[in-house]
């Protein structure tokens, strides 16, 4: 593949998120971004005209068609991820999908195949692993300071005043639900701490239409290790992430988003009297999930771990939502 300076970004919708995407993208060193698609053209427009994109298209296969394209950003609701990435893959483009990567382990892993067949990276748009804070803890995670991990804990929770009953979140048929939109993040921020996925799941949720508003999970491991979580539509917003050993632990009070902007931080405690707290400024995750996007497109050496990781959080997913709706534990397998 011959190297390419600059990577030129199309956006597939105008749904919410792709706002802030996109101007990620225009922040990002490296990265242009040079279209916008939508099943209107009139909303394609009006959102290109709005954030300064020069190209708009009132179809997604219109979007595809250009060649100028190397790279997606696919903001699409959860059920239609499969179909878009496997045209986009097809058409030799690189794909960042917007989390969950599918509704299915089987659609996770036919889009897996398909970017890996057409030698096009796949990423899910999990952000806060590209923060710099990120890495310090995992630094933490590997010093052995902690001793032998055995918990991990996290949340993921907001409350909506009103319940909006036309979002895709609210509708099974289209990949909603809390466990996908929000526990994804905390299934995923197990599988970065112990490196691993668990052998059993269980789970209890909370239902509206057939769609999970509020979930817990439990996850289950080999040597003496568990984690839990919960995640909802109806709490107060929360996002914290534990990971505690025999000798110590790492707690993070904001961990899929800094609080503030300019600043983020976590904490460790050793014992009961020895407490660190590491504070880093200076990085956007969002930016950073870009760059690092193009640069393994730079390289021509594809991230095989990024789509590997995503599919293997479906997997986790899949079966939490099995285990939810039959009160049994399932194994992940």
């Amino acid at each position: 593949m011959p190297e390419v300076q600059t990577i030129r970004w199309g956006i597939m919708s105008t749904a919410r998120i792709a706002a802030k995407v996109g101007q990620a993208i225009q922040r990002a060193a490296g990265a242009e971004l040079v279209a916008v698609a939508s099943r209107s053209k009139q909303r394609a427009q009006a959102w290109a005209a709005e954030h300064g994109v020069p190209n708009a298209y009132g179809s997604y296969a219109e979007l595809l068609e250009n060649d100028q394209i190397d790279a997606l950003y696919m903001p699409l609701p959860p059920s239609m991820h499969a179909e878009w990435t496997i045209r986009a893959a097809q058409r030799g483009k690189h794909v960042l999908c917007e989390k969950p990567l599918a509704t299915t382990v089987a659609d996770a892993e036919a889009m897996a195949e398909a970017c890996r067949q057409h030698n096009v990276q796949l990423m899910d748009g999990v952000m806060w692993l590209h923060h710099e804070r990120t890495e310090w803890m995992e630094q933490v995670l590997a010093s052995g300071q902690l001793g032998q991990l055995r918990r991990v804990t996290s949340s993921f929770t907001f409350n909506w005043p009103q319940w909006p009953e036309a979002d895709f979140r609210l509708d099974r048929s289209l990949g909603g639900g809390s466990l996908l939109d929000l526990g994804y993040y905390c299934v995923r921020a197990t599988l970065w701490a112990f490196q691993s996925l668990p052998a059993e799941v269980w789970a209890a949720a909370r239902y509206y239409r057939n769609v999970d508003v509020n979930l817990t999970g439990v996850m289950f491991y080999p040597h003496e290790r568990i984690a839990s979580f919960d995640c909802g539509f109806d709490t107060q917003f929360r996002r914290t992430l534990e990971v505690a050993g025999t000798d110590g632990s790492l707690l993070c009070d904001d961990f899929t988003l800094p609080w503030q902007e300019a600043e983020a931080s976590f904490r460790v405690r050793l014992g009961r009297n020895r407490v660190s707290d590491y504070r880093l400024t200076g990085c956007l995750q969002e930016v950073r999930m870009i760059e690092r996007f193009g640069q393994c497109i730079r390289s021509g050496q594809l991230n095989a771990q990024w789509p590997a990781d995503a599919v293997s959080t479906v997997r986790v997913c899949e079966a939490l939502d099995r285990a939810a709706r039959t009160g049994a534990r399932v194994a992940v397998s």
